[in-house]
């Protein structure tokens, strides 16, 4: 775990040292652009100070097992102007009422008490984030907290080609894109509507806005697309993507079925026999995708393997809803409702305690596949994907 921002006073000795330091230094003769010697050592010297006085990560977000949880996805909103198969029933679902969904400013308070303990990375969900209509406002304050390093935020890629420039600016610095087709009609099938150029411009915007590498989320149906592994893997010879390969998961009125599911082993098989050179690469800690590359590719593919092999020994990740329920655990149906205690004017102090009893009843793994699709769950599009 990389080491956490120090207190605010520490920063204030920190900025004072630096100031004294500039004032009291000889110049030294430098190009302009280049920091000077000095400016690089004095920055050397900050890091250390900082490695050397970390604060300890946060009681509240470390579960029983140990898992420290640094990433946190909110979800902005149950709506979507897509109807995708498995993540929302075709009849639609039964929507929150407004007053009860969390307002930006519950949002805000939530992500900075989340950062002040030690989350580090944020992921905007729904729904689909991009139809909120101060999604651009919501990043750029998030972008202010400080010790939030990563802003991310995952969309079906409707609108992302007209509001990216503008997220950017606001300092959105990772996107996942969703795309179970490279066939415009199969397209419309999967997700009962048109659009799919749109996402095609959003993902082409995002290479040209330099955001690299760029992720493209796929959930993998038998009948349905696995007859596209090898396209999608080609996408990656001359584009900067990281196409991430999802087994379906099952999810209240998704119909799953365990016949539907093409397994992360039956996947990779099938890219080895096209590219038998393809190669692992080193897994990043608390990541949830097994990450291979074709030698001379620009980006890469991944597999995400939640039901063939979980990842549940390092997870790092908590979920708020739109409607403001606390998740531990993606596959698991116990919530906690923050905005309730956030309307009741609950302090930190006791958001904390609510948040770390939450944290740790966090089971040790999820029940397998078969018992999930048992349980009763919300769909995904009420979790935020």
């Amino acid at each position: 775990m990389a080491a956490r921002p120090v207190s605010r006073m520490l920063q204030r000795v920190l900025r004072s040292s630096v100031r004294s330091c500039s004032s009291g230094a000889p110049v030294t003769q430098h190009r302009p652009g280049e920091p000077s010697q000095t400016a690089v050592e004095e920055l050397s010297r900050r890091r250390q100070f900082l490695r050397e006085h970390a604060a300890p990560f946060s009681a509240f977000l470390t579960d029983s097992f140990g898992r420290q949880h640094s990433y946190l996805r909110i979800s902005l909103t149950e709506k979507c102007n897509l109807r995708c198969q498995y993540c929302m029933p075709e009849e639609g679902v039964p929507l929150t009422p407004k007053a009860d969904l969390l307002t930006t400013e519950e949002i805000l308070t939530l992500a900075r008490l989340f950062v002040k303990e030690g989350v580090d990375k944020i992921r905007l969900t729904g729904g689909e984030p991009l139809i909120r209509p101060d999604v651009v406002d919501i990043v750029a304050q998030l972008h202010r907290l400080e010790g939030l390093r990563t802003i991310g935020i995952t969309t079906n890629g409707i609108n992302l080609a007209r509001l990216l420039p503008q997220l950017q600016k606001a300092g959105l610095s990772a996107i996942n894109i969703s795309l179970d087709t490279l066939v415009p009609a199969k397209f419309e099938f999967i997700v009962r509507r048109k659009g799919f150029h749109k996402v095609m411009e959003g993902i082409h915007k995002a290479i040209e806005l330099g955001y690299s590498p760029v992720k493209v989320n796929c959930v993998v149906m038998r009948g349905l697309n696995e007859d596209e592994l090898l396209d999608f893997v080609a996408l990656t010879e001359g584009l900067p993507l990281d196409v991430r390969f999802i087994e379906y998961m099952p999810f209240d009125g998704n119909k799953w079925n365990f016949k539907k599911m093409v397994s992360y082993k039956e996947m990779l098989d099938t890219l080895r026999q096209q590219w038998p050179e393809l190669e692992k690469l080193p897994e990043e800690e608390s990541s949830t995708a097994k990450a291979f590359k074709v030698p001379g590719f620009r980006g890469q593919v991944s597999f995400i393997t939640s039901m063939s092999e979980h990842f549940c020994g390092t997870c790092n990740r908590l979920r708020i809803t739109a409607d403001g329920n606390l998740k531990v655990c993606l596959f698991g149906n116990s919530e906690v409702s923050l905005r309730d205690h956030l309307r009741v004017g609950a302090s930190e102090e006791e958001l904390l305690q609510i948040i770390g009893a939450a944290v740790g009843r966090k089971k040790r793994q999820h029940a397998g596949m078969f018992s999930i699709a048992q349980m009763k769950n919300r769909p995904m599009i009420l979790i935020g994907g």
